[in-house]
């Protein structure tokens, strides 16, 4: 037995969080790139460099999205959950310069 009608939200609401997490994850791989790359780097710069990669569309091989916007509140949580990670870390003496 049926009792309830069919969730239909459900299903978008997958399909979003889906979004979200490749975004994410393009971020993270975006954010790694750039400092392997640079080997250490201020946070400020690193945020730049990440939204102008994202407007110029060079997110990696294979990577692609429609409408793939980010904004520096993106790129600091991804730093934020990198850090967290232990993927990236802080200089001591220098915080808002970052290691890979």
């Amino acid at each position: 037995l049926r009792l309830l009608p069919q969730q239909r939200y459900l299903r978008t609401e997958r399909a979003e969080v889906s979004a979200l997490e490749r975004k994410r994850n393009v971020l993270c791989c975006l954010i790694a790139r750039i400092l392997k790359a640079e080997k250490q780097l201020h946070m400020d710069s690193l945020v730049f460099r990440v939204i102008h990669a994202c407007q110029k569309g060079e997110l990696g091989p294979g990577v692609q999205f429609l409408s793939f916007c980010c904004h520096s509140v993106d790129v600091l949580s991804c730093i934020l959950h990198l850090l967290n990670q232990g993927y990236l870390r802080r200089q001591e003496g220098r915080p808002h310069v970052l290691e890979y």
